[in-house]
């Protein structure tokens, strides 16, 4: 045992001191790190500033209190075990209903704008890699946006690093939101409200933008939204086509204008949400109600896409779907063959930890069998003969899943409608065959799905998030918002006027 262990063994009754929300696990060969609810981090932080040297019996007492609250930590995991992640089950501190145990209780306490006529929104989007900030007029035309990429600077580590995210970001923003401002030619003295994301997603990026929108919203006395970011998504696909307006000068002062019956699409409505990090089947019954039907128990479709890139060597800056998107349309997607994730599961929820095993065990053996050293040295109609196979699986995988789910709520509820949202709704393959979906049901179902610019993370989904908000009543606190990386749905409020 090493000098270090020795001194680490003799503390092992005591909680180590730590400023970073991680626990040391002492053991006689080897540290590692354990991540520790938010409660057990304050109660540490308590105990580094008190004096417990020599004192056996405080010692004794954290020791006890530490192995209850790791043990009863391991004992909810195990609980939700083969469980779709992200998902209420009455296990999260902190969810979202806007709407009260209700879900229809909604508050409005920092204020609202007129509501009686067009009012516009500065939106603020720092939830990963991209800064975004748009203003976005209540009828749903958009003023003005801009949108920082981060492409270049993750490109060479082949993922989003957090910390440089969250300095681009500190870079970004102010230069993002007077773009936005002047392109829709106002300034912040004229927008009635501020959204801002304020998660799930990167909590240190998530703090870039909340912060610098809590600011604007206290220095500039504007009514403040906290935007759920899977939210936000979701209501993208409800957002009104300004062209189906005749006459736009006459919105200015209609109360047409706020009428949520121009929606493109009216509640209740299923969507699926497919991005980098959700995974996600959702009945939609109003804002802030939402109701999970199926998720993912693994990974989401947006990191297998992710790491399928990287397997094959394609870039990755600005996210592995387009790059394997473009590369499959020159392979045929029956040249490799891959397992289904779940076919002897009858639910609605996704796997895609086992399929991205199945690629890189695929790419294996056509490199011997080729006779190269790595996937690099393939030629290119061999990788994107691997890259069309696996699009084509994990979206079969998605048809399968999806198409049970529709006829559920389409019994159980009537509904015939289905949002496609989220980064993944982009590609051109994926809408393709989900309308195929729709029109080949018995009962035809209608698809919304927002153009592909609008379904990547930018300013205009959480200015529109927030402007569904505020035409409810409902806004925030801009002195007390705080960020949150996971920020689940509701369990109450999603299932009210469930069968």
């Amino acid at each position: 045992m090493t000098y270090v262990a020795l001194v680490l063994s003799s503390l092992r009754r005591a909680i180590p001191r730590t400023d970073c929300g991680l626990t040391l696990a002492f053991a006689p060969k080897r540290i590692t790190t354990r991540a520790i609810p938010e409660r057990q981090f304050k109660w540490n932080r308590f105990l580094a500033s008190a004096d417990i040297h020599g004192n056996e019996e405080v010692a004794s007492n954290v020791a006890r209190r530490s192995d209850k609250s790791l043990q009863s930590g391991r004992e909810k995991r195990r609980k939700f075990i083969g469980m779709a992640k992200a998902v209420d089950r009455g296990q999260w501190a902190v969810t979202y209903s806007p709407g009260g145990s209700d879900g229809s209780s909604f508050v409005s306490k920092s204020g609202l704008p007129d509501l009686t006529k067009t009012f516009c929104v500065l939106g603020i989007e720092s939830s990963c890699d991209d800064t975004g900030a748009a203003v976005v007029r209540s009828d749903g035309k958009i003023l003005g946006e801009s949108l920082a990429l981060q492409r270049e600077i993750h490109e060479q580590w082949g993922g989003v690093v957090p910390a440089l995210a969250k300095n681009a970001h500190e870079e970004k923003i102010d230069e993002v939101i007077s773009d936005a401002l002047e392109k829709a030619n106002m300034s912040i003295n004229d927008v009635d409200a501020i959204g801002v994301t304020v998660g799930p997603g990167l909590e240190i990026c998530l703090r870039v933008g909340c912060n610098r929108a809590r600011e604007l919203a206290m220095k500039y006395n504007k009514p403040f939204v906290g935007v759920h970011h899977l939210e936000a998504h979701i209501l993208m696909s409800r957002i009104p086509s300004f062209e189906n307006y005749p006459d736009q000068g006459a919105l200015q002062s209609s109360v047409r204008a706020n009428d949520i019956s121009a929606r493109a699409m009216d509640f209740p409505f299923l969507a699926l949400l497919v991005s980098g990090g959700h995974c996600q089947i959702l009945k939609c019954l109003g804002i802030g109600k939402y109701s999970i039907v199926g998720g993912t128990l693994d990974d989401s479709l947006g990191e297998a896409f992710d790491k399928t890139a990287r397997l094959l060597g394609l870039p990755v800056g600005g996210g592995g779907g387009p790059a394997v998107e473009a590369l499959a349309k020159d392979g045929d997607p029956k040249s490799v063959k891959l397992p289904i994730p779940l076919q002897k599961r009858k639910d609605c929820d996704f796997s895609y930890a086992g399929l991205k095993t199945a690629v890189r065990l695929a790419a294996e053996k056509i490199c011997v069998e080729r006779g190269v050293k790595s996937v690099d040295e393939l030629p290119h109609e061999e990788k994107a003969n691997i890259a069309a196979s696996f699009q084509h699986t994990a979206f079969r995988h998605v048809e399968i899943r999806l198409g049970r789910a529709m006829d559920q709520v389409q019994k159980e509820d009537g509904i015939k409608t289905l949002a496609v949202v989220g980064g993944v709704a982009a590609n051109k393959e994926l809408r393709s065959r989900l309308e195929k979906l729709c029109s080949d049901r018995s009962e035809p179902w209608e698809m919304f799905v927002p153009p592909p610019r609008l379904c990547t993370d930018q300013g205009s989904m959480s200015a529109w998030a927030a402007i569904e908000r505020l035409l409810v009543g409902s806004s925030d606190v801009a002195e007390d918002q705080e960020v949150y990386a996971r920020y689940p749905f509701s369990f109450a409020a999603s299932n009210i006027n469930e069968p």
